[in-house]
């Protein structure tokens, strides 16, 4: 997989350690630039939602203090499904139920091997469909500015 990975200055190590894991492991990686000072998290947050939208990379990875502020910001984004994750199963369901394709991290709360085996868990699922297809669709309503209750398959 393709992965785009953005931080703020509290995430900069945890990118860089999870780029060279990902690489390892046969993936293609990039981590953006880091503000070695502070960092408002809204910038990498924009910058690898739209590049996983526009279709340059398969997913992306988010970094700050606690994961939420970058998953909020990336959220925005058309077409990002972006999801604060904080350990193996809510990576894979994140996949499996709700199509993520940038997962979020917080670097003050979690450690680096469990972002490592939890972006490991992300990229061996695979979305269901199902159920959760239709619930996709309603999502993709909610950013054209419809009702998701006018979708009914």
């Amino acid at each position: 997989m393709r992965f785009l990975i953005g931080a703020d200055h509290r995430g900069g190590q945890a990118a860089s350690n999870l780029a060279d894991h990902l690489s390892r492991n046969g993936h293609e990686a990039r981590v953006l630039p880091i503000n070695e000072g502070p960092c408002d998290y809204p910038e990498p947050a924009h910058a690898v939602g739209a590049a996983v939208a526009a279709g340059e990379a398969d997913a992306g990875v988010l970094i700050c203090g606690t994961g939420i502020g970058m998953s909020i910001a990336a959220n925005k984004v058309s077409g990002v499904r972006a999801a604060v994750v904080h350990d193996e199963l809510t990576a894979q369901l994140s996949r499996s139920h709700n199509n993520a394709n940038v997962l979020c991290f917080s670097a003050d709360l979690i450690g680096q091997t469990l972002i490592e085996k939890s972006v490991d868990a992300f990229v061996s699922s695979d979305f269901e469909g199902g159920r959760h297809a239709r619930r996709i669709r309603k999502i993709e309503a909610i950013e054209r500015g419809e009702d998701p209750g006018s979708v009914n398959e």
